[in-house]
């Protein structure tokens, strides 16, 4: 089957905020630049992002870079390389003043500066008490943030490919990578897109749980096709749970609300999160939040008929405040809940929200991978940046607004390394391997083969409440045990999946189905991992690791203090050190994690 061929300088797979970004820096180096999405650009899932961008420019209070860095390496529970995390944080205001030029409609104070407020783990002086550090555009930061950054890619005519969804990454023998695979989504045409530089800002893959705040888009498909093309997959243990989806309905209910005073409340109608962080209360870190309401819920402390969710309250806040700050939240809690928050609390439940692992990543966006005795050899021609990347900045727990953050400066700085990556190598496009498109060409021609085998709706449910089940907000040996098992049924079925709907073959069951090929690699790479980690570390909390004297907040540092690789290959573990040293001041060195 001949292939059409399409080249270009650069490819970016995911046009959300990491991949607007890079393709700025790209585009405005005069690069020819192409960017493959699934949905039109300002449809991407960083559109749901509602309550800012962290950056320490100290417009309402004092701050500083350095508190900004400690608090996330704090936040990270010691699992954060310290270089990267020192760059983000450094690097913070520069990127966000770059937006606000891009003309970004940030919220004002009186002063005419950008407003900021504050969120959870966000502290001064070295976790001394909460300081305003969000960046926020009421609670439509991320929809925001989109619009800016795609009319400034129309204005350096980066070329976008909507509707398109990339396959599988190309390689040479050396490794090299070459591009990608893509299909065309209404068409179900095959084209190879080559590239001498190849950029993955596919974002996240929440869709391996049941209950998920992420769209129906974060299929993993970066993370599939890094890890069907040998490249490992980094810390995928670690998962975060956002406190407060909206219960029955996972829809995100911003930290922003409790950023503007908002308070959990359990079925007594106590301030709870006071006894679980004395001093940050409700605007502790996300894992600590989840797993204190899941504790409330578990202790017959939750509310409703069936005792299952906790209770957001803001109805003390002025509606003013409410109507100018957070619309949209009060929009949602209508829609999805059933409640005006003016009058009413909000019901909340912890849903799956965020991964911190992903491809690995030095701060310079390269993919970097072990290569004989070294740990990190960058994969000539390609880079990643945002969710499905993993720098690695969060760690085990990630600090709310530091998403946002995060795809900004690994954005950019993934674009810098690969305009001056791409100077030091010869121009011309290298031949692609004959071979190189057989495995896409395979896959299609599977899925239209095995009409009578496994139904992918069917089997993607099996996976997501295998997840749920075993590997939620707490965890348990014997769970994980038999989740390894059963994800591992899964992944055969996954194998055996096609469309059996002949009426359906364009476009949407041939789609879910190359997804869910994304979606298991994702799911098995998450269960093996955390079955394998022996301690509880940020949001990786083991039933047979509790907090004790010799091992603050269940950690093993002696142990555990390293990073997981899950390799596709053998499905085997490998493991990495955490950089503990930073790129120009002191080690912040470890201590038992408490807010």
């Amino acid at each position: 089957m001949k292939v059409p061929v399409r080249r270009f300088d650069a490819i970016i797979v995911g046009a959300g905020g990491a991949g607007l970004r890079a393709a700025i820096q790209l585009s405005e180096a005069g690069l020819k630049t192409a960017v493959l999405s699934k949905v039109f650009p300002t449809r991407s899932h960083t559109v749901a992002a509602q309550g800012g961008v962290a950056a320490s420019l100290g417009n309402s209070e004092e701050d500083h870079w350095h508190w900004h860095m400690y608090d996330t390496v704090k936040g990270s529970d010691w699992l954060g390389d310290q270089d990267a995390i020192e760059f983000m944080c450094r690097k913070a205001n520069e990127v966000v003043i770059e937006l606000e030029h891009y003309g970004m409609p940030f919220d004002r104070l009186d002063s005419g500066r950008i407003y900021q407020r504050p969120f959870g783990g966000h502290m001064s002086n070295f976790g001394e008490k909460p300081v305003r550090r969000s960046c926020a555009a009421a609670d439509r930061t991320g929809h925001a943030m989109l619009h800016a950054m795609y009319q400034r890619n129309v204005k350096a005519n980066t070329q976008f490919f909507i509707e398109w969804m990339a396959l599988d990454l190309m390689r040479d023998e050396e490794g090299q990578v070459l591009g990608v695979t893509a299909m065309e989504m209404e068409t179900g045409e095959v084209t190879v897109f080559q590239a001498k530089a190849t950029l993955f800002a596919t974002g996240g893959s929440g869709r391996i749980f049941y209950s998920s705040t992420n769209a129906f888009i974060n299929t993993g498909d970066g993370l599939g096709m890094a890890a069907r093309a040998g490249i490992p997959l980094e810390d995928m243990e670690f998962w975060q749970f956002h406190p407060t989806g909206v219960a029955g309905a996972g829809v995100l209910i911003t930290e922003g609300v409790r950023g503007e005073g908002g308070i959990l409340r359990n079925s007594d109608g106590e301030r709870f999160m006071e006894r679980y962080a004395p001093n940050a209360k409700d605007l502790a870190s996300r894992d600590v939040v989840s797993r204190a309401m899941v504790t409330e819920i578990n202790e017959g402390r939750g509310c409703g008929p069936a005792r299952d969710y906790v209770l957001l309250d803001i109805t003390h806040l002025d509606p003013k405040i409410i109507m100018s700050r957070l619309p949209g939240i009060r929009e949602i809690s209508i829609q999805f809940a059933g409640t005006d928050p003016i009058k009413d609390p909000i019901p909340v439940v912890p849903t799956c929200h965020y991964q911190m692992g992903g491809i690995p990543t030095n701060y310079s966006g390269q993919v970097v991978v072990p290569r004989g005795s070294t740990m990190n050899m960058p994969v000539h021609g390609f880079y990643a940046a945002g969710e499905c990347a993993c720098a690695s900045v969060h760690g085990a727990n990630r600090l709310g607004t530091n998403s946002l953050l995060d795809l900004l400066v690994f954005g950019k700085s993934a674009g810098e390394s690969a305009v001056e990556d791409m100077k030091k190598f010869p121009k011309a496009h290298k031949d692609i391997p004959p071979d190189a498109i057989d495995r896409s060409l395979e896959r299609l021609v599977r899925l239209d083969a095995q009409r009578d085998g496994a139904d992918v709706h069917e089997t993607r449910l099996a996976m997501q409440r295998t997840m749920q089940n075993h590997c939620g907000v707490f965890r348990f040996a014997d769970k994980l045990r038999e989740g390894v098992a059963r994800i591992h049924e899964v992944a055969q079925q996954v194998g055996q999946a096609g469309i059996r709907d002949k009426s359906r073959v364009f476009n949407t069951a041939r789609l879910e189905a190359l997804e869910l090929d994304n979606l298991i690699e994702v799911a098995v790479a998450t269960m093996v991992s955390a079955e394998a980690r022996r301690e509880s570390r940020g949001a990786h909390v083991r039933d047979d690791a509790p907090d004790t004297p010799e091992r603050p907040n269940g950690r093993d540092d002696k142990n555990w203090l390293k990073h997981t690789l899950w390799f596709k290959e053998g499905n085997r573990l490998d493991y990495k050190s955490v950089k503990l040293t930073p790129l120009s001041v002191p080690t912040i060195e470890l201590k038992k994690r408490a807010y």
